[in-house]
């Protein structure tokens, strides 16, 4: 078998490489409605965890704080998010997504389900089904599998 047909074969580069592709046709689709990918992965976060701090929404998003700030600074001033200070805590911001913020979210819903029905089309609900529950585990297993540390790593 030829080299490249090797490679499509292997599961690391499959998973790689459905990855890239869904990335890249996600982001023609959010682009419709004005969004960059990182823009729509912080709207579904406030969406789904409203009242997250910046710092907690950097971890989830696995980014820098101080770039996570400069993103909501980009969405507050477009009037999608407020900030509003912590009850308990003055130092601490809580996010929350305005009435026009929460628009944009459901039309991105309507556009994600399409798209995964779309890029699903090919595969029985059964299948599907399968799959979900396939890479759940293996998402599991990768979790518990926890971060390496450098004392790991070291020969």
């Amino acid at each position: 078998m030829p080299p490249d047909q090797a490679d499509r074969r292997h599961i690391g580069y499959l998973i790689t490489d459905v990855a890239r592709m869904m990335r890249a046709a996600f982001d023609r689709r959010a682009r419709q409605i004005g969004l960059t990918r990182p823009q729509w992965q912080v709207l579904s976060r406030l969406h789904r965890y409203p009242g997250i701090t910046q710092t907690e929404l950097a971890e989830m998003l696995e980014m820098e704080r101080a770039t996570a700030g400069r993103m909501l600074d980009r969405l507050e001033r477009r009037g999608w998010l407020v900030r509003r200070p912590d009850p308990a805590d003055r130092r601490v911001n809580r996010l929350h997504l305005t009435a026009e913020a929460d628009g944009i979210q459901a039309e991105m819903g309507r556009i994600a389900t399409e798209f995964l029905d779309e890029m699903m089309g090919g595969l029985a609900d059964e299948e599907r089904a399968v799959l979900t529950a396939m890479m759940e585990r293996v998402k599991q297993q990768l979790q518990a599998m926890g971060p390496r540390g450098a004392k790991e790593d070291a020969p």
